[in-house]
């Protein structure tokens, strides 16, 4: 009964749901080095059996041992019990309990991707590059990813306490979060000088491309209304850690006519997946277009960046990318256990690869934070209204107050994104397409 335990790993090994469903090898064709590898394992595990101190748990043993086979490839591919799958696909699908944070694993140390907008991390001030360091005053050093992602779970309501680790913070921060059903609201938009749109997308979930479309159209409405059209677009992707594959295709086919998507590279050269844009459906392929980016955009986040800017569609501006460009794929053990694992690497359009490297801006902007607009005012010129009670040109019109009545509500309902100085630079950048696109009309 004590060798029980290693004839299920091997069963694991050669279950027909893991291998390439084209290529169902039998016990045979494994080369004598496999063979021996599974031996050492097999001894291993009996020793422990027979001398360990007390008695052991043999599943978490054998769960143990895969969890660490898979977590040594690379910090995307990991071992899936039922309750990880499920969380996997509530993420996907727009609404899930917890707090609002992507992370990942770099040397042993748990790195906040970004924290997803509008949840509990967020608003109480985790921000993108953050080391957690302690979850519930238990350090985090030697968890696995898959073990700090379970330990921050927990019942809807509850509280966590995270330790962080920030960069020019000599002390450690510590933020108290209640665990919340997160209904992500992937698309915010908003019309500026009734010619230009910002929109800004959190995540690629399950119909992002409508709720881009949606946002667009109803924006085109206003502004017929209005007997004027859309001039720009400011498309926000800064912290958006990605999502579905599917809807970075669709988001990217909204601005693009024609052409690559990504394309996937795999251990077969040879073999390439190739997403295309979709020619049919609602499109702005011909709205000047400027694309957002930080060090927290990701995965769909750079492949739409990247075709945008192999095809030429538009400026991409902001700070390089994350570097998330590996492709993983679940594959079921049985019915209740699967594996993620990493399958191949995205592509741009020209073949470019993201992985490791991200997307370098075609415009490099650092974002200057709301500082930056009071600092930019102390060497300002003194003009005739800046003194004290100033005469002024004439007597103010009913026209000239309704103009600034409607003015001032204006600047106070933009005044938060205004102090965003890639917002603002990236504005700045459509404001002068659209004078010189004037200036050759005449």
């Amino acid at each position: 009964m004590k060798r029980v335990a290693p004839i299920v790993l091997i069963c694991l090994f050669f279950n027909p749901c893991f291998a390439n469903e084209d290529k169902k090898e039998s016990i045979n064709n494994f080369s004598k080095t496999r063979f021996q590898n599974i031996d050492l394992f097999n001894k291993v595990l009996y020793l422990i059996e027979k001398n360990y101190y007390r008695e052991i748990d043999q599943k978490k043993l054998i769960n143990g041992a895969i969890k660490g086979m898979i977590s040594s490839l690379d910090p995307h591919s990991s071992f899936l019990d039922e309750e990880v799958f499920q969380k996997m696909q509530e993420e996907t699908s727009g609404e899930f309990g917890g707090l609002g944070i992507e992370v990942t694993q770099k040397d042993g140390v748990l790195i906040v991707i970004t924290p997803i907008e509008d949840t509990p991390a967020y608003k109480a001030g985790v921000l993108a590059g953050d080391k957690i360091v302690e979850i519930d005053g238990v350090s985090t050093v030697g968890l696995l990813l898959e073990e700090a992602v379970e330990r921050m779970r927990g019942e809807l309501g509850s509280t966590i306490k995270l330790g962080v680790s920030r960069e020019n913070e000599k002390e450690i921060l510590y933020f108290s979060l209640k665990r919340q059903i997160i209904k992500l609201k992937p698309v915010k938009s908003e019309l500026f000088e009734n010619k230009f749109l910002y929109l800004r997308l959190t995540n690629f979930q399950k119909d992002s491309g409508k709720y881009l479309a949606k946002a667009i159209k109803k924006a085109q409405k206003t502004l017929s209304k209005k007997k004027t059209s859309l001039k720009g677009i400011v498309f926000d992707l800064r912290s958006n850690p990605g999502g579905l594959l599917e809807e970075a295709v669709n988001v990217s086919s909204l601005f693009l006519k024609e052409g690559v998507v990504v394309s996937t590279e795999g251990r077969d050269d040879s073999v390439k997946d190739v997403k295309t844009v979709k020619k049919m459906g609602f499109k702005v392929s011909d709205v000047p277009l400027v694309v957002l980016i930080n060090g927290a955009s990701a995965s769909a986040s750079e492949i739409v960046a990247g075709a945008i800017q192999d095809q030429k569609r538009g400026i991409i501006m902001g700070e390089r990318s994350f570097g998330k460009g590996s492709v993983q794929t679940i594959a079921k053990v049985d019915e209740k256990q699967g594996v993620k694992l990493t399958i191949a690497q995205y592509m741009t359009p020209s073949g470019k690869k993201i992985q490791a490297l991200g997307i370098k801006p075609d415009i490099e902007l650092k974002n200057l934070g709301p500082n930056w607009l009071k600092s930019s005012r102390q060497n300002r010129f003194i003009r005739e209204k800046d003194l004290r009670n100033h005469l002024t040109a004439t007597i103010e019109t009913k026209d000239e107050k309704q103009l600034r009545e409607k003015n001032s509500k204006t600047a106070q309902k933009t005044k938060k994104m205004f102090r965003d100085f890639q917002v603002l630079q990236a504005l700045k950048y459509l404001e002068g397409v659209t004078i010189y696109s004037d200036i050759l009309k005449k």
